[in-house]
């Protein structure tokens, strides 16, 4: 008997994914969650029967989340990650050694515990000692923080659901309070490519970009996201993600990456042109 995990990235579009079996499954107070093993993607996670990273592909979602701005911000001290209960950007983050303190605010402590049991690479990076992990909501914890934080990574899974306050405009309001006056924030900007998410798109680059002096957006092909491509956005108080980047500091790091590089960081800034398009809209 065959087991196929169903993926739907629409109402008419599924993606399935052949697993050999399945390693745990709980309803938490904020989600469904579920491990499956599987000789494609290895292991893997969902929430609400969407996959939130498999074992073959996060490498890339979380290296271009911390890794560009890593390479525009002059001097990280401070980090504040918002969700990341699974330590993969903990883990990216924790190759800097100028970095002092690693906040990371992940509301659901059972998916913590899940990805600590069968995502053990992930999870090695919140047994960093400058990392500490508080189980309590996200905008929550923003609307105490002013001037606090020299990045701020938004890795929270979607913009409906118990993560949906992290998607408004208080929300970013709050994460240009948090920041210090040359402060950047990434985020997670999701798929243009369906009709169906390109309204959450533009609503998520319209506010972000109106509450900041510069926004970008980046782009990264991950397969297991919906459509396989994926955007991130880019805003600071300060430093542009171009202009200000530093590939030449970045390197002499040799952090060792399977995605990121700093050719790839110039290149993922370009967008195709209904991208562009859209942003610019939204922009104005």
């Amino acid at each position: 008997m065959e087991l196929w995990f169903s993926d739907y990235h629409t109402e008419r579009v599924k993606v399935s994914v052949k697993v050999t079996r399945q390693l745990f499954g709980e309803q938490t107070d904020y989600q469904r969650l579920d491990v499956f093993e599987s000789e494609e993607f290895g292991r893997f996670i969902s929430s609400d029967g969407s996959i939130v990273f498999s074992e073959k592909d996060e490498f890339t979602y979380d290296e271009m989340i911390v890794h560009v701005p890593m390479a525009v911000h002059p001097n990280v001290e401070k980090v504040l990650v918002i969700g990341g209960g699974d330590g993969g950007v903990a883990r990216e983050l924790s190759y800097y050694s100028e970095i002092k303190q690693i906040d990371v605010v992940e509301p659901d402590k059972v998916f913590v515990d899940v990805c600590k049991e069968f995502f053990p690479d992930n999870a090695r990076g919140l047994e960093d000692p400058r990392v500490t992990v508080y189980n309590r909501d996200g905008l929550r914890f923003l609307r105490t923080k002013h001037e606090e934080y020299d990045l701020i990574i938004n890795d929270a899974i979607d913009p409906l659901g118990h993560t949906a306050g992290l998607f408004t405009k208080e929300f970013y309001g709050n994460c240009y309070k948090a920041l210090r006056e040359d402060g950047i924030m990434v985020y997670q900007h999701g798929s243009p490519f369906y009709d169906e998410d390109e309204d959450t798109c533009r609503a998520m680059h319209r506010k972000a970009s109106h509450s900041f002096p510069i926004s970008r957006v980046y782009q990264a092909h991950i397969p297991t996201c919906s459509s396989g491509y994926w955007l991130f956005g880019f805003v600071s108080k300060k430093y542009h993600p171009l202009n200000d980047f530093n590939a030449e500091r970045w390197n002499a790091r040799n952090i060792k990456t399977w995605y990121y590089t700093t050719n790839l960081h110039r290149g993922a800034f370009m967008l195709p042109r209904y991208v562009e398009d859209m942003l610019e809209e939204e922009e104005k």
